[in-house]
């Protein structure tokens, strides 16, 4: 009786250390007027991306569901109008695995829309396979879809007073390493059949997001752009669907004890896209609603800027 006191004292120990650290929650406090704004969500017909569309259109942005299926999206848009009494949420098909379909989503935004204000690069996935361009499917949709998607609205972004870049990375890029040797050879950063190769690749992919917002800052230096990576926090969303059954199976319990539901992992991002103040912070890493520091592999000047121009020359911009 002694041994199960103490071990369940023991469990219940571990548990709020881990709710306290790792899977610690925080609230978004910023007030920001998002009245007549245009902000594009890649990836927001589910998960943080539909939680960040569903408050930003509650604060009357105009908001772009940017992902690859209509019908998803559609029933998002469905589910936010509800929710919000916006009718300002649209759908435009955005494919980051393929170059060839960023360009097109740029193209016809910039055609029809007259303004863009903010840019949530939230979509990303844990998968083995390759894009419709032979690059690595994390490294080509996390990083490289995204990158082409950025440097495209750019000029757009800086018609707008205060205009943001926000890219959602993750603790996971401490894991991640990048070698130019092996892009330049095989077009990605890890692959593999087994679910700890893809999961390597994933945080690879993810060290590449805040590289290119560390490069990105600098190269946004004396417009009025600011950019920002974020940590949403340990997340039950679809980002680990095609693993595994029996990963799923090990994964399911331990995400509905403590992963945080969509609403409460958005909260990172709508501080960065929210807070007044934060742009002397831009490239910089952010987690619970506040700016942390990054290892130094994450902020490695030489590298990001061989990161960049690597990126250009593969998504067909140099």
């Amino acid at each position: 009786m002694i041994h199960l006191l103490a071990a369940v004292v023991v469990l219940g120990a571990v548990y709020v250390l881990l709710v306290e650290t790792l899977f610690k929650k925080s609230k978004c406090k910023g007030q920001r007027d998002m009245t007549g704004k245009n902000v594009i969500i890649t990836g927001g017909n589910t998960g943080i991306g539909k939680a960040t569309a569903m408050d930003l259109a509650g604060r009357g942005a105009r908001v772009i569901l940017a992902c690859r299926n209509q019908q998803k999206a559609e029933a998002a848009i469905s589910d936010i109008e509800k929710m919000t009494g916006s009718t300002n949420v649209a759908y435009m098909q955005l494919d980051l695995s393929s170059l060839k379909s960023v360009r097109s989503f740029a193209e016809t935004y910039l055609k029809t829309e007259s303004r863009l204000d903010l840019l949530i690069n939230n979509a990303g996935l844990v998968a083995d396979g390759r894009t419709e361009d032979g690059f690595g499917i994390e490294f080509g949709v996390n990083h490289l879809g995204h990158f082409l998607l950025t440097c495209l609205l750019l000029d757009r972004l800086k018609e707008s007073p205060g205009a943001r870049v926000i890219t959602l990375s993750s603790m996971a890029y401490q894991w991640g390493t990048i070698d130019f040797d092996a892009l330049a050879a095989n077009k990605d950063l890890g692959t593999g059949r087994y679910s700890w190769q893809f999961f390597h690749a994933y945080c690879n992919s993810k060290l590449c997001n805040v590289l290119f917002t560390h490069e990105l800052a600098k190269r946004l230096k004396g417009t009025n752009v600011t950019c920002y990576s974020v940590h949403p926090g340990v997340v039950k969303t679809e980002l680990s669907r095609h693993v595994s059954l029996w990963q799923k199976v090990f994964i399911e319990p331990v995400a509905w004890l403590l992963f945080l539901d969509p609403t409460t992992g958005a909260q990172t991002t709508l501080h960065c896209a929210l807070q007044e103040g934060i742009e002397a912070l831009s490239g910089r890493y952010f987690s619970c609603c506040a700016v942390q520091e990054v290892s130094a592999r994450a902020k490695d000047d030489a590298v990001a800027k061989k990161l960049w121009d690597v990126s250009m020359r593969l998504s067909g911009l140099s």
